[in-house]
């Protein structure tokens, strides 16, 4: 999928292809920087500013970002083929990132 995020220092429209899993109406990625340390920039310019929109299969969704937690983000990083190994020790300090359905007429609030 193509994100689209504002740059949170820029206020830039940023892009960023990310690989991604469906989960009901949600769709889920992992703000990882390939296997090294840090965050990706597009999940620092979503902890700022979480309302984005996703190019996927000829659409254009707009999403509200928010990470999963505890049990929910074991599970969905179980979503993610051959990452088993890695569940236990990455999804403390890895954000699994909800990608959730939004009104393109919704406000901030």
């Amino acid at each position: 999928m193509r994100l689209h995020t504002v740059g949170r220092k820029s206020g830039q429209e940023r892009i960023a292809i990310l690989g991604y899993q469906p989960d009901g109406e949600n769709l889920v990625t992992v703000a990882m920087n390939g296997w090294g340390e840090g965050d990706p920039q597009w999940w620092l310019n979503l902890q700022a500013n979480p309302d984005a929109t996703v190019e996927l299969k000829g659409q254009t969704r707009a999403v509200r970002a928010r990470t999963a937690e505890g049990e929910e983000a074991t599970r969905l990083w179980a979503l993610f083929p051959g990452n088993a190994p890695y569940v236990e020790t990455r999804t403390t300090r890895t954000p699994v990132v909800v990608l959730e359905p939004r009104s393109t007429s919704s406000t901030q609030g």
